[in-house]
């Protein structure tokens, strides 16, 4: 098994073993003083001239193009900027555009709920005559047919960590004349992305990227694409020339056009340093330690804990970088696991997930937290009452 020699760029509380990096990344130690100096090296001494002292205004493309060998994509393809539910609506928005005469959208029912809910905004905001169509998992190929505009999916099931295949989806798509857009939120920096020529693509950083809660969200759109697509969310940043201030939008070039708000500059500060820890690693190899991490789990709660049932796939060639456990009071076993310093967390209704990041685990975190987790179960101390409450964030 590949060691990989960068835990100790990450900050972990002492005693803690920490399995939620699925859903946020720790801090990298290197953070703190970036922000800070950030804060006080360039807003606080340069003040609005970090625009342009600062490089603020290139962050959007300069971070993409750090992002963009992690997902498969092309120098060039890839701008960062807003949140994840707004580069869903942006690409969904361009790619119905792509596809006029159709009016059929199709995902999955294991879509990540905000892309879904995205998609009904849109819909409704559109007016026409298009339709989301949400089917299972294994039905998504058979039901893309003369019809549908968008195949719209996220590549690694939040819930069971259920893995698509990018390649055959994105196949199926082209052939019946779909549009293919990739949700890759679960999936950058888990695993090498064969985009597969897919039109368009979108994910988030604060997971397997690290960089932080609310770090700003990425967009890719295929480069023979890039002067074509019409940007329906026309923000100031994504105009040819902003400070021409002209009355009416023009396009920016290729993936500038993609920008919208002003760049999260503090946030940015911090994704910058969660990338530079990705220099020199090898997604290969990261991927099959991941595998070796989540079977090791498996076959160690499977064999002390036998009231958890795998939700995940069994082939670990069908799962992305996280394994879910179903249990009937799965909401109440995580809290007593978590107060136990082990982290993973709960999906409704019966979700018990686990994420496997071998930048900052290895095989003895595995052990500890397995003979943790059959403690817990085995006692069955998740009945104490504290552990029943649900909080606002499972």
């Amino acid at each position: 098994m590949t060691q990989f020699p960068k835990k100790n760029l990450f900050y972990i509380p002492d005693g803690m073993i920490y399995l939620d990096g699925n859903s946020l990344g720790p801090i990298p130690k290197a953070a703190p003083a970036a922000i800070q100096n950030m804060l006080t090296g360039e807003w606080g001494e340069m003040l609005i001239r970090g625009w342009n002292n600062a490089g603020w205004m290139a962050q959007p493309s300069n971070l993409g193009n750090q992002i963009a060998p992690i997902i498969g994509a092309e120098p060039d393809s890839v701008a960062v900027g807003d949140t994840l539910s707004i580069k869903v609506f942006q690409a969904l928005a361009a790619a119905l555009n792509l596809n006029p005469d159709r009016c059929k959208i199709l995902s999955d029912n294991g879509n990540f709920p905000t892309d879904l809910y995205m998609a009904e905004g849109l819909i409704r905001t559109i007016g026409k005559n298009h339709q989301l169509v949400t089917v299972d998992p294994e039905e998504v190929i058979d039901q893309i047919d003369a019809d549908t505009a968008v195949v719209m999916l996220t590549q690694v099931d939040y819930r069971t960590g259920r893995l698509h295949d990018t390649k055959a989806i994105t196949n199926a798509a082209h052939a019946a004349g779909a549009v293919m857009i990739w949700d890759l939120a679960h999936s950058a920096g888990a695993m090498p992305i064969d985009l597969a020529g897919a039109e368009l693509a979108v994910g988030c950083t604060y997971k397997y990227l690290n960089a932080g809660p609310g770090a700003p969200a990425f967009i890719y759109v295929r480069p023979d694409l890039a002067n074509k697509i019409q940007p329906a969310l026309s923000g100031w940043l994504g105009h040819d020339a902003p400070f021409a201030f002209e009355q009416n939008y023009r396009p920016g070039k290729a993936i500038e056009r993609m920008r919208v708000g002003t760049p999260p500059v503090i946030q940015m500060a911090s994704l910058q340093v969660a990338l530079d820890i990705w220099k020199n690693v090898n997604l290969t190899e990261l991927r099959a330690t991941s595998v070796h991490l989540s079977e090791r789990f498996i076959a160690g709660i499977e064999a002390n804990c036998p009231d958890l049932t795998l939700a995940s796939p069994r082939d670990p060639n069908a799962r992305g970088s996280q394994v879910s456990f179903a249990f009937e009071d799965g909401y109440a076993a995580m809290q007593a696991i978590i107060d136990r310093n082990v982290i993973g967390d709960f999906r409704a209704p019966n979700i018990m997930r686990f994420g496997f990041t071998p930048l900052y685990l290895d095989e003895t975190d595995i052990d500890a937290a397995v003979e943790i987790i059959a403690e817990v179960m085995t006692s069955k101390s998740y009945n104490i009452a504290k552990y029943q409450t649900r909080k606002a964030v499972t």
